[in-house]
């Protein structure tokens, strides 16, 4: 048996693990080879449906609708859905390699072989979601920068490097520094998706099962199958398979902060009159509109969408159910249509700084993201700004 093989043998079940790199030629030929070999009953994929297809279907960003994204709230997704697929699509490269072709060949092999594959995998946006979600600040703010890191990273992987990524010594060693730079991303992106897809796994139909997963889950799965075996596996599988739901405290901070914020000027002009009052606006729209407007302005933003940005950051600051990088992708993505041509070379565009500015879908999502973080960056200005102001 292979070094990224475990065999679990319980309750009547065999399931066969496979351990892979996403972008390795040798992962590939082993998740065919042990399929045709083990006939397996059903076939366990590390993929949601929606990647599934994606995978399957080569031309789906071409078919690609950037207004019905943004319209759906789904911009930030589906940004750091292209930077991932973009820093896995790097480390093939030296390898011919695309990322998930392995999980591709375990689909392929199935149909041909008439045998059942089931996706496992929780869907990457309630992945992402909850990432997002269950992090402080902090946290969000170092998510985002190794986002953006790996975006414009020109680090290369030699293919040696990557199947040393299925040893257990090289996996537990990324697993140890992803934990110790980013707990919550660790938990949310590993440990729950570890005992989601063994979950899966053991519903599957069948006795002789193969699980084809990332070398980093094989452990994981490995061990909350045999505690689901025994009826030991405790999770609450309902609240990991959704977005977190804000608590009563959620919401009440999420509103606190713009009815302070607007509690305070109002106490300007009742208190210190129309001057006071007065420079307390004036400071918190400054405050708002200035790098809300320079983050558009660095994106690339039309004029039109530059000026909107900085007209609307004030209001949309105070407003919890809109934000301005919403605002300012929705117009930018009509006073500048995105082309055929940029979503057909999206894909290609993602991997150079130049390719985001000349690619009018990834300007839309730059100016998403780039007067987001201005119009934060903004609101705490501000708001320290109308409390100093007041209680000077």
């Amino acid at each position: 048996m292979s070094q990224t093989q475990k065999i679990i043998e319980i309750n009547g079940k065999k399931i066969t693990l496979i351990g892979t790199a996403h972008v390795s030629k040798e992962s590939i030929d082993e998740v065919t080879e042990t399929i045709k070999t083990l006939k397996p009953d059903c076939v366990c994929v590390e993929l949601d449906e929606k990647r599934s297809d994606s995978l399957q279907n080569k031309e789906k960003y071409g078919q690609l609708d950037i207004l019905s994204v943004l319209k759906k709230k789904q911009g930030f997704l589906l940004l750091a859905n292209l930077i991932l697929a973009s820093y896995q699509r790097r480390m093939g490269k030296n390898t011919g390699v695309q990322p998930g072709e392995e999980m591709l060949a375990a689909i392929n092999v199935a149909k041909e072989t008439n045998t059942m594959a089931v996706m496992v995998d929780r869907p990457i946006q309630v992945t992402l979601r909850r990432a997002w979600a269950k992090n402080s600040l902090w946290g969000k703010c170092k998510l985002l920068a190794a986002l953006l890191t790996s975006a414009f990273s020109k680090e290369e992987v030699s293919e040696s490097e990557i199947e040393n990524l299925k040893s257990g010594n090289e996996m537990d060693s990324m697993m140890d520094e992803l934990s110790d730079y980013m707990p919550v991303i660790k938990k949310v992106l590993i440990d729950e998706r570890n005992i989601y897809m063994a979950h899966k796994i053991w519903e599957c139909p069948g006795t002789n099962l193969v699980a084809v997963l990332g070398a980093g889950h094989l452990p994981g799965v490995e061990e909350a199958l045999y505690l689901i075996a025994k009826n030991e596996e405790q999770t609450d599988m309902d609240e990991i398979s959704e977005t977190p739901k804000k608590t009563i405290g959620g919401h009440i901070l999420t509103w606190s902060i713009p009815a302070i914020i607007v509690g305070l000027i109002v106490a300007g002009f009742i208190y210190g009159g129309t001057k006071l009052g007065s420079q307390m606006l004036v400071a918190w729209v400054i405050a708002n509109a200035i790098p809300a407007g320079i983050g558009a302005l660095i994106a690339g933003g039309h004029p039109l969408t530059i000026l909107i940005s900085m007209i609307s950051a004030p209001i949309t600051s105070l407003c919890p159910f809109i934000g301005v990088g919403f605002v300012a992708g929705i117009l930018q993505a009509f006073v500048c249509k995105p082309k055929v041509r940029d979503m057909e070379t999206l894909q290609d565009d993602v991997d150079k700084l130049k390719g985001w500015y000349k690619n009018r879908i990834l300007r839309v999502l730059l100016v998403l993201l780039l007067s987001s973080i201005g119009s934060s960056i903004g609101t705490f200005v501000g708001f320290g700004d109308i409390v100093s102001q007041f209680f000077n």
